[in-house]
């Protein structure tokens, strides 16, 4: 009996402000994570790892910072003769030409697409999270199910539920959905990936469309999911495993500091799933002289010769000797000059830090934009925002 034929649809078009200066010159999905990896290439991985060959990703924001790191797909078996990696930027043309102004337009104007390919059931998924899932898997269990929808699940804290889809359960049926309530009503959210049946799914986003139009439909938790849910033909599906939303740089700077633990939530070279990501192009990390390393991730082309702690260093980051670096992620071609410390931070691509400066402290999170370079002596405080704040 021949497999259901499962079509997977990476969401990968989104402005991500909530990274303010890390999506400033980049599309969110290629945001660097754990020093090699970027973001889209978790859902790539499980896609890999799900056995699925159909990938699509549309991409709208900064696509050139995505389809350089995407290429033709090798790193995921994606570089296929047939089915494989397939991008999909805006287009010119037919009558749903144009940028799209939320999850759920996206899925519309890709909707004669979709119906051509022919899927038993479509996997929608966004590009800004860390987990592993098959989705093969799902897949499976949707059909089963008869539903329209199954949205994957996982708990998150009371304070941070406002910022997600919640959902109320009853065994796996889906009873009801608010999309960033107020006022949650459980800590049980959707995490973004969403199987659909691709037919009735087109159908009825084609009768919201005629009733609030095409800018009207906004996000897929705008009006898409409810009706679903409305109808009782949504069901829920719980990920046991790890998840986090890394879209704030708060959420960001998290995630990071969780997988410097001793066991980190997810093992990425775990021979049975490994997270893949496109060929470095570094030598290996080097700490010389008398540099210090405690608890910290190096990635290829690394040097210290300073004190690093609690932090990931992306690749061809450099820390002079004397200088101090603490719970922070630097991520390429960074360089930290002698006597510079940096705490609590994320350093963007290529940011200067000259001799003797000081970046972050205790409390909120520190951000340095692409490309910044601090003079010798510069202090930038805790919280900061480089370089939209008047810091220098």
């Amino acid at each position: 009996m021949a497999l259901p034929r499962v079509l997977v649809l990476v969401l990968a078009g989104g402005a991500g402000g909530r990274l303010q200066l890390l999506t400033a010159d980049r599309a969110k999905p290629a945001v660097p994570f754990a020093g090699v990896y970027r973001l889209i290439d978790f859902p790539l991985s499980n896609c890999e790892h799900s056995h699925v060959a159909d990938v699509w990703v549309s991409i709208q924001q900064h696509p050139a910072s995505l389809a350089e790191h995407l290429a033709n797909g090798r790193p995921w078996d994606l570089d296929r003769t047939t089915g494989g990696l397939l991008t999909l930027p805006p287009s010119q043309g037919t009558e749903r030409a144009g940028f799209s102004t939320g999850t759920a337009n996206s899925l519309w104007r890709q909707a004669e697409l979709i119906r051509a390919f022919g899927a038993d059931a479509l996997v929608v998924v966004s590009a800004d999270a860390v987990y592993e899932l098959d989705y093969r898997e799902v897949a499976d269990a949707h059909l089963q199910s008869g539903a329209e929808v199954t949205m994957v699940t996982t708990e998150v804290a009371a304070d941070d539920a406002a910022r997600y889809g919640i959902v109320e359960v009853d065994g796996d049926r889906v009873t009801g959905y608010a999309y960033k309530p107020d006022e949650p009503a459980t800590t049980t959210a959707t995490n973004e990936v969403f199987v659909f049946t691709p037919g009735p799914t087109l159908d009825r986003l084609e009768q919201l469309r005629s009733e609030v139009g095409e800018e009207g439909l906004e996000d897929l938790g705008s009006h898409l999911l409810p009706a679903q849910t409305r109808d009782g033909l949504a069901r829920a599906y719980p990920l046991k495993g790890y998840w986090r939303d890394v879209g704030t740089v708060d959420s960001y700077w998290e995630a990071h500091q969780e997988f410097l633990s001793p066991e980190p939530p997810i093992d990425l070279d775990d021979p049975r799933w490994p997270i893949h990501t496109r060929g470095g192009r570094h030598s290996a990390a080097r700490v010389l002289d008398d540099g210090q390393i405690e608890n910290s991730l190096l990635s290829g082309g690394v040097r210290v010769s300073g004190n690093v702690r609690g932090s990931v260093l992306s690749p061809g980051v450099v820390v002079e000797a004397g200088a101090t670096v603490l719970d922070s992620v630097l991520l390429p071609g960074v360089r930290v000059e002698a006597g510079a410390t940096v705490t609590r931070s994320v350093v963007d691509d290529g940011v200067g830090i000259g001799r003797g400066c000081s970046v972050g402290g205790e409390g909120a999170i520190t951000l340095l934009g692409l490309g910044a370079q601090l003079a010798e002596g510069t202090e930038v405080p805790a919280g900061a925002r480089y370089p939209d704040d008047e810091t220098s």
